[in-house]
């Protein structure tokens, strides 16, 4: 009938932007969300006397995307920024279908984002049957590397972020100054072997004659972290032994009964590390940032420590016979 009004139909004025819809719109697809239950009839609204629009206190900048996700139920396509701004919106609103699609949508984007590797296991299972192998500066995010023979592969600079590495064999490996955030290096075989070689010989110096039993060592077998970033890596039980891991990002990782007997740890940040168990029998930490680390029941006897800051240091059970710890803050 002429001049009879729908009571379906509803008028709504969101922060002075008009709007119609319908109440089986507002109301079905979200049942438990504010909107359903602003119009469920249980509640007074504040409404324009003459034109009848019930008014929200809010940005009405997106209001047209929540209409639409209660009609089809299909998140709209729209910028990060803009996505975020709606996210608020839904949050308001509780809707929750909404924002679990919305943030379904970023996660999607953020993992498409990321950068992906540049190969893949097949590819650097033939590129380790030559001799030398470098892989210095290659994207190799995300790989599984485990249980290769990677010894003498040079990763310096390669960006190694989440690469498994379990049970590997990364005797001499090179990680100078790589992003290996996230890796995983459980039970992987990093030690550093050395030879002694003797020899005698007759040495002419300042017309002196001397007769000198030299010994000398050299690394053959050498694992280098130098400057790595290997933020929250797992290396528990790995062999480090000798690994040279100066001045690396050590933070958050979990070297949880690893073995870093005589390992180069000067200057290496090992904030909130993990080391509970951890043989460091002979290490050098001189300079190491140790706070928050654990270290309980760690091995650190003849371990450098002179002038480290202990003070936030866990190192309940720990075995400090025989440490340098000459003007180290405990």
């Amino acid at each position: 009938m002429k001049g009879v009004s729908d009571p379906s139909l509803i008028r709504l004025n969101i922060g002075g932007k008009k709007f119609r819809t319908t109440l089986d719109t507002l109301t079905q697809r979200e049942p438990d969300s504010m909107l359903a239950a602003m119009f469920s009839g249980r509640h007074t609204l504040c409404q324009d006397p003459e034109e009848g629009s019930v008014f929200l206190d809010r940005d009405g900048k997106h209001f047209r995307h929540i209409l639409n996700w209660l009609r089809d139920g299909i998140v709209p396509f729209l910028s990060d920024i803009d996505l975020s701004e709606l996210l608020r919106e839904a949050e308001y609103y509780q809707l929750l279908g909404l924002i679990d699609g919305i943030n379904d949508l970023l996660s999607k984007r953020k993992e498409d984002e990321e950068p992906q590797s540049e190969l893949k296991r097949v590819d650097i299972i033939k590129c380790i049957q030559s001799e030398k192998v470098r892989l210095r500066g290659v994207n190799l995010c995300g790989l599984d590397l485990s249980k290769l023979d990677l010894s003498y592969v040079d990763f310096s600079y390669a960006s190694l972020k989440s690469v498994f590495f379990s049970r590997a064999n990364l005797q001499c490996a090179k990680f100078r100054d790589a992003d290996a955030e996230g890796s995983i290096f459980h039970n992987a075989t990093l030690r550093e072997y050395k030879i002694n070689i003797f020899f005698s010989s007759h040495h002419i110096f300042f017309l002196i004659f001397l007769r000198i039993a030299l010994i000398i060592v050299f690394c053959l077998e050498r694992c280098e972290f130098t400057g790595a970033n290997l933020r929250g890596a797992l290396l528990a039980a790995a062999n480090l032994q000798s690994a040279n891991l100066q001045d690396a990002c050590l933070v958050d990782c979990s070297f949880c009964g690893a073995d870093l007997r005589s390992a180069h740890l000067q200057g290496a940040d090992l904030t909130n590390a993990n080391l509970e168990g951890a043989n460091l029998e002979g290490a050098n930490l001189k300079g190491a940032k140790l706070p928050n680390a654990n270290l309980r029941s760690a091995n650190l006897q003849r371990a450098y420590l002179r002038y480290v800051n202990l003070r936030d240091t866990q190192l309940e059970g720990a075995r400090l016979d025989g440490a340098n710890l000459l003007g180290a803050i405990r």
